[in-house]
Parts: structure tokens; C-alpha cells; sequence
């Protein structure tokens, strides 16, 4: 275990980004896993309410091919396949997403990028991004979501693991977007300095550092001064 640590620290010194990028790497997949457990649960439970059969379709951007209203969040009444989940669906999605991006949070800030800035002002801008990257999955789903869905639970006939599939399928997609979406954000957004604020710029080598209880710094001409016949002791 020693060895594999000086051989990784040492690899984090020579490809310090590298490195970095792998460990955000592994801290997105744990996370993933972490969706992909959660989602079936919360499908499952939201499931079980009359939410199935509440509508939940909002904010329409123009129209689909066969003339109906596209809507970034298009969760029609019913269970899937032939409906959209309802509100129940949107709900679930929404929560285990939440859950894991609250996780992935603290693991990226204090794990991979080991930030020690302002936690409010990292948070606020997370906050951002995640509402943008939902509204982005979101749309992409009145895509994909359907097709899938029929594909897998009606066309090649697997019901209940065809469902199941699918829902795999959609957190993969959703956790794509996010990987290649928060590590620029990541990297912008937490930041590391030794004194936990702003970086201080080092002093110019020219200057001197004042020494405690003496008003100047002894060189060596003035000791050879003090030895010579005559100098001060």
C-alpha cells in the first residue's frame, strides 16, 4: 500500500491535471452508482401514488413532427410506456438527482479538487449550473425517453426488466451530460490556497525580512568590521 502511495504521489507531482481529472473520474462513477441504486427506489415509491396519473408538462418550445407541443418538461399522465410517469416520474428523477449532486459535491470540493474557498459562493454557482444542466437533460429527454421506454418494455417484450433498462439507461445519460458539464464548472468554482483565502503573491526576493527585536539585519561586511583592530565590539 506504501509503494502504491509514493508511486501515486509521485505521478500527482509530474501530471498534477492528470491526475486530478482521474480522481474526478472515479468520485463521478461512485456517484453514478449511487443514481443508478437510488432511481429504481424512488421510481418504485412514487410509483405506488396516485402522482402516476398527474400531468406534469410545462414550459412549451415550439412543436414536434407530428404537430403537438414540445415541452421541456414533458411528463404526460400514466405509466410508462404509453404515458410519461406523470408527476411521479419527474419527481423521482428529480430527487435522485438531487441526492446524488449534493453527494457529488462535497466529494469533488473536498476529495478531488480539495478546495478550502468559500463553500457559499462555490454552492451558489453549483446551484446555477445544476438548474441549467437539469433544464439541458430535461429537453433532452423528450427525445430519448420514450423511445427507449417503448423499445425496451413493449417492442423486444421484457416488461418489468425492460422498465428497469431504461431507467439505467436514463441516469447514464443524464450522468454523461453532467461529467463532461460540472469539471470545467468544478475547476473554476473551488479553489485551494495554504491560507484558506485568496492566494497572497510572495514577497519580491529583493526585499528583506525584518528580524524580531533588531532594527537592521547583520551582513557579513559588518562582522568583518567588528573583528578588524579599532571596530565597535
Amino acid at each position: 500500500m506504501t509503494r502504491w502511495r509514493r508511486a501515486w504521489g509521485s505521478f500527482q507531482r509530474k501530471h498534477p491535471g492528470v491526475a486530478q481529472f482521474a480522481v474526478f473520474f472515479l468520485v463521478s462513477n461512485a456517484v453514478t452508482v449511487l443514481q443508478l441504486a437510488l432511481m429504481p427506489a424512488m421510481k418504485a415509491w412514487f410509483g405506488q401514488t396516485s402522482l402516476v396519473d398527474t400531468p406534469f408538462r410545462h414550459w412549451p418550445v415550439g412543436s414536434q413532427v407530428d404537430g403537438s407541443p414540445f415541452y421541456i418538461f414533458d411528463y404526460a399522465a400514466g405509466p410508462l410506456p404509453d404515458g410519461g410517469g406523470g408527476l411521479a416520474y419527474f419527481l423521482a428523477v428529480q430527487l435522485t438527482l438531487l441526492v446524488a449532486q449534493v453527494v457529488n459535491f462535497f466529494a469533488q470540493r473536498g476529495v478531488t479538487f480539495k478546495a478550502n474557498n468559500s463553500i457559499a459562493k462555490a454552492a451558489f454557482w453549483y446551484l446555477v449550473a445544476y438548474v441549467i444542466i437539469t433544464i439541458g437533460a430535461a429537453a433532452l429527454q423528450g427525445f430519448y425517453k420514450a423511445p427507449i421506454y417503448r423499445l425496451l418494455i413493449t417492442t423486444w417484450g421484457w416488461g418489468a426488466a425492460g422498465e428497469v433498462t431504461a431507467d439505467v439507461i436514463t441516469m447514464l445519460i443524464n450522468a454523461a451530460l453532467s461529467f463532461w458539464v460540472f469539471f470545467p464548472i468544478f475547476r473554476v468554482i473551488f479553489r485551494s490556497s495554504p491560507s484558506g483565502g485568496e492566494p497572497v503573491p510572495a514577497a519580491p526576493a529583493s526585499v528583506a525580512a525584518p528580524v524580531a527585536g533588531s532594527a537592521t539585519a547583520t551582513t557579513p561586511d559588518a562582522v568583518q568590521e567588528a573583528t578588524q583592530p579599532g571596530g565597535s565590539a
